[in-house]
């Protein structure tokens, strides 16, 4: 992923923002036409200081679960178009439009695993998670013979991440009075993807404000 040296990251508690915000994430691996294969799928992810883990699990009849070693994982934040003619400075800086976005890419070591009771404890870890995301409480039961011959389909995976490299694209670049300009026009679009935009742009100036 390429990032401008002025919008590179370095400081992971974006990354967990970027992974409490959605976890849904891309991951890719070498195909044998030489081209990447993906998935788009849901993962549990855990970070002890630098020591970070993804969980996930994939169906077996996907060949991507079939696949060990190296591999990358996109990680999607707030993203949004910004015009140009908000720019208090667009005629004598003869600005032109740009795209702000948060995102991460994961470089790591992928190790599948079709242990049952390790994908037993995986599907129960994951079910926990997410109902609680939604306010319910479904859980897998291992004990149940038709629970655990769902995991007949699915390969779990531990992803041990390597590198990571975040971007956050987010005004910084400019002077303050584009940056307040650019997060209240957001703002007055008034729809849910603008305003989360502006708000991670406001919380980056506000942490680096107060880091100076």
């Amino acid at each position: 992923m390429f990032t401008p040296r002025a919008f590179a990251e370095t400081d992971l508690l974006w990354l967990d923002r970027l992974l409490a915000r959605d976890p849904f994430v891309t991951v890719l691996t070498a195909g044998g036409d030489g081209l990447p294969e993906l998935t788009r799928l849901p993962v549990l992810y855990q970070r002890d200081g630098d020591h970070i883990e993804l969980r996930g699990h994939w169906a077996r009849a996907n060949p991507q679960a079939r696949h060990s070693g190296a591999t990358k994982v996109l990680v999607e934040g707030p993203h949004g178009y910004v015009s140009a003619s908000w720019y208090p400075d667009k005629e004598p800086m003869a600005r032109v439009p740009t795209w702000n976005y948060a995102a991460a890419e994961l470089r790591g070591q992928l190790q599948p695993f079709d242990d049952t009771d390790a994908l037993a404890q995986l599907v129960s870890d994951t079910g926990d998670h997410f109902e609680a995301s939604v306010g319910q409480n479904w859980r897998f039961e291992p004990e149940r013979d038709d629970h655990r011959r769902q995991l007949r389909g699915i390969v779990g995976f531990r992803f041990t991440v390597e590198q990571v490299q975040l971007t956050l694209k987010l005004s910084q670049n400019h002077p303050e009075a584009n940056q307040q300009a650019v997060m209240a026009e957001l703002q007055r679009l008034d729809n849910p993807h603008s305003t989360e935009l502006a708000q991670w742009m406001r919380r980056y100036r506000d942490e680096a404000a107060a880091g100076s």
